[in-house]
């Protein structure tokens, strides 16, 4: 009989997409819910899943969630779509959940947990040269997400030297994006979705380094598998790629602007647009990493971007979360 894996968050973009992967690859999955509520959406969308109910502010349902698991992959953790009031919203629910996993996991004989964190745990205040898995976020720079997801990764290594008799790998993705699985758009394609939907006059000045979610999926399941993954951190990013870089690939097929707005009106236009003042946070900045680690030690690749941007596009309009903006003119010689 094949492993069991517990993926945490089922109902989230990312582990929508590792649960496919596991499931494709002949693994056994369960996938934790924060309510009953909930599991009949996933469960319609990822048949051959397993569901329980366990929320990560609490201790209820961790034990039979781990119950026979021999791996688990913690992907549950919020995205924000605009900063918090207070850090504490984020901060104190990513840093408890990963630790209340951990837990369970270690007291019911789990052998490796990969815990999906990010690069804002790697590339706050290390601007100036190439960023790798030796970079670590300085908290006293982070917002309020960074800062979550920093703390949070590092409690989960502390916890491992602690218990070494439960393996760790820690993912860190870049902005991630790729085809929804369902009627929900989370933050990670918002921008996607606002460029096909013609929400702004253009686009902003914007640096990403981002992943494909289905690459992602791929680099959860070997982090899993390989066995000199555990006690290593994987960036999993591509090279930088400007937010004007991806209209104009959009644009190849559908109408959409491509307009390059400056920075003066994007910071205007903060003042009173939550969207506009999470890019505003963001202007200016580049995104320099390597994935070379994790292409070397797990064998892992990515596609190539315009295939993921033009796949989350159509995802988008299959699912009705923006209407479809028409093909693109045809543009002169």
């Amino acid at each position: 009989m094949s492993d069991l894996v517990l993926v945490t968050g089922a109902s989230g973009f990312v582990a929508g997409h590792v649960i496919q992967e596991l499931l494709s690859q002949g693994y056994r999955v369960r996938g934790t819910v924060r309510s009953a509520a909930r599991a009949a959406d996933v469960a319609a969308v990822l048949p051959g899943l397993e569901l329980v109910e366990a929320d990560l502010g609490s201790d209820a349902g961790w034990a039979d969630a781990v119950a026979g698991c021999r791996y688990v992959l913690h992907t549950a953790s919020p995205f924000p779509s605009a900063e918090p009031e207070h850090e504490d919203e984020l901060v104190r629910p990513a840093v408890d959940g990963t630790l209340r996993v951990l837990r369970a996991a270690a007291a019911h004989g789990v052998a490796r947990v990969v815990v999906t964190s990010s690069i804002a745990a790697v590339e706050v205040g290390n601007e100036g040269h190439l960023l790798t898995e030796a970079d670590w976020s300085d908290t006293a720079q982070c917002d309020a997400y960074q800062k979550s997801k920093t703390l949070a990764e590092r409690a989960a290594w502390d916890f491992a030297a602690e218990h070494p008799e439960t393996e760790l790998a820690v993912i860190n993705p870049g902005m991630i994006i790729g085809p929804v699985l369902r009627a929900e758009a989370g933050t990670s394609v918002g921008g996607i979705r606002t460029v096909l939907a013609g929400d702004m006059p253009g686009v902003p000045r914007l640096n990403f380094a981002t992943v494909d979610v289905r690459d992602l999926a791929v680099a959860h399941r070997l982090a899993m598998e390989v066995p000199e993954a555990a006690g290593s951190r994987y960036i999993c990013a591509g090279p930088e790629v400007s937010f004007p870089a991806m209209a104009e690939i959009l644009a190849q097929r559908y109408r959409v602007s491509t307009r390059v707005l400056p920075d003066w009106l994007i910071r205007l236009v903060a003042r009173f647009n939550p969207d506009a003042r999470l890019a505003a946070r963001f202007l200016g900045r580049g995104a320099n990493l390597s994935a070379a680690k994790a292409e070397r030690d797990l064998g892992w690749h990515q596609r190539p971007v315009a295939e993921t941007l033009l796949d989350t596009a159509a995802s988008l309009i299959e699912f009705g979360l923006v209407a479809d903006p028409g093909a693109a003119r045809t543009r002169a010689a």
